[in-house]
Order: structure tokens, then sequence, then C-alpha cells
């Protein structure tokens, strides 16, 4: 197995094109398992571990560029009041070691239907931004995923940030495990309010081929919420929402859960998520998580 350690981005992207069966690795938090049992065994690793803009955060526009390389541990830290959702999910990724060490990007990479980041991602319109020695593409998350840990990155290409507005309004996380960290979620669910748009945003994750929002409970409730008002929701809006969150799903039945297991509790997931988010919304704050 041949080690690459490039020093720059555009070294990294020139090694990727030579090397397009290489695979990237900062973290290591799904690839050095995947090694340690023997279930894939690459000809070329890709260490991105030394090249300083995967590892930057900052403004763009009204957005927020957040470079792959950045740690969970520090986006609950750093960006746990802007992005409390994505931090509020960081929080139930493995271990504070893995946390110290493990990426979003590694998990857009890995593009597991299971990723914790992914639904936050998704929830408020994150976009990806990809990148080889042809250029750079701006690909929404709502696109990136194509199956079962595919996604639309080239062989060619690397991930180097995403992009996602601050929020605006209450987000939530909630997953199911049988821990609160430390295990992959036999399901998930984000949900993201944007008052300033009337708008709604949810994402699933474990129940489904890949990643995915549940737009038609989004539609629903974003046409329900009195935004103006911030008057209590109906028990009959709540349980509506959930039931089309659950809906929107395609579970299996594997070893961690039962389809009609990860159905009902994402509508629980879903319906309680809601609540806390309408609440902090009629009290008037975003929910921090730092």
């Amino acid at each position: 197995m041949e080690f690459l350690r490039p020093a720059t981005w555009e070294a990294a992207l020139a090694a990727k094109a030579a090397h397009r069966d290489a695979v990237p690795i900062a973290g290591g938090t799904d690839v050095m398992v995947e090694l340690n049992f023997d279930r894939r065994r690459p000809s070329v690793l890709l260490d991105l571990t030394a090249i300083p803009e995967l590892t930057e955060w900052g403004g763009d526009g009204t957005l927020l560029r957040v470079g792959a390389g950045v740690s969970y541990t520090r986006i609950i830290a750093e960006l746990g009041d802007r992005l409390p959702g994505l931090a509020m999910a960081a929080r139930t990724v493995g271990s504070p070691q893995i946390r110290n060490r493990g990426t979003v990007g590694g998990n857009l990479g890995s593009a597991s239907p299971a990723g914790d980041a992914h639904p936050p991602l998704l929830a408020s319109d994150a976009v990806v931004e990809v990148a080889s020695v042809r250029g750079t593409r701006q690909i929404p998350v709502t696109e990136f995923f194509t199956g079962v840990k595919r996604s639309l990155l080239a062989p060619d290409e690397l991930i180097a940030a995403f992009r996602i507005p601050p929020a605006d309004g209450p987000q939530q996380f909630a997953k199911v495990g049988t821990r609160n960290a430390m295990v992959i979620a036999v399901c998930s669910f984000a949900l993201a309010l944007h008052p300033s748009a009337g708008a709604v945003g949810t994402g699933i994750g474990s129940a489904a081929p890949t990643p995915r929002r549940a737009t038609e409970a989004e539609e629903f409730l974003a046409g329900e919420l009195l935004w103006e008002s911030r008057l209590p929701l109906s028990d009959a809006v709540v349980d509506r929402f959930g039931e089309l969150v659950a809906s929107a799903a395609d579970p299996i039945d594997d070893v961690r859960g039962t389809a009609d297991y990860r159905r009902h509790a994402l509508a629980v997931m879903a319906r309680r998520t809601l609540r806390w988010a309408w609440h902090e919304y009629r009290e008037g704050g975003t929910r921090r998580c730092a």
C-alpha cells in the first residue's frame, strides 16, 4: 500500500488525479475500521491532515464555509451557536476521542445512509464543495447521495468544504440507537425552522438507501405553523407531521431494527423535535449547542 501525504491542496488534487483509486483519509474514523477488519485494502492512501485549508471555516457571503477537515469537536465548540442542529448531531458521534478526529467531510465522503451529520445538512440546505484539477463544483446536499455509500463525487475529486446558512430559527436533532453515542443510528431525524422564509427543513437518516428529506412533511408544516402569532400547535398538526415524516422513509429490516420500528421511531422523533423547536420559537430564541 502506497501512502501519500501532500502538504498543499493543489498537491492533493494532483495526487488524486494521478491515483483515482486513492482513498482519502483525515480523521480515519471510517477508513481505519475498514482496514483493521480487512474490509478494504486500497492500493493508495491519501493523507489530507497536513493541508491547513481543510481545517478552516469562515463566512462566505450569507453562508458559512466549513472545511472538510474541521472536526466534530470544533463544530460543537466553535459553531454550536451558528449551527445548533449540526452540533447536536456531532455530540452523538462516537466518543470524545472519535469526535476529536472525525470530520463532516469524512462523513460525506463515506456517504453512509446512517451518517449522523447528513440529516442536519439536509434540513439546512447545505451545499457540498468538491474539487479536482479540473475545477470546483458546488453540489446541493439533496443531490449529493446517489445510493448506499455512493455519491456524485467523481473518482478524481476530493471534498473541500460544505457551505451552509447559519440558523435563523430553532433546530433539533434526534437519534435512536442502543446508546446515545458510540453507535450507528437505527434511524435519525433533523428539523430546522426557517422563520425568515416561513419554511421548514427536515433530514432523515438510516431509514432509506440514502439520507433524504421529508418534503411533503415540510410543505404541510410550513403552511400550518402560525409564524406571526406563535400560537401553540394542535395535536392534529403534530401527529400529521409525524405521519408524513414516517411515510417519507423507505427502511429495511436489519440487525439493528425492523422497517416498521424505524417508521414508528421516525414519527415519534418528528413529533418530539417539532414540539421542542416550536417551544423554542415561541420563547423567542434559537437553541445554542456549545
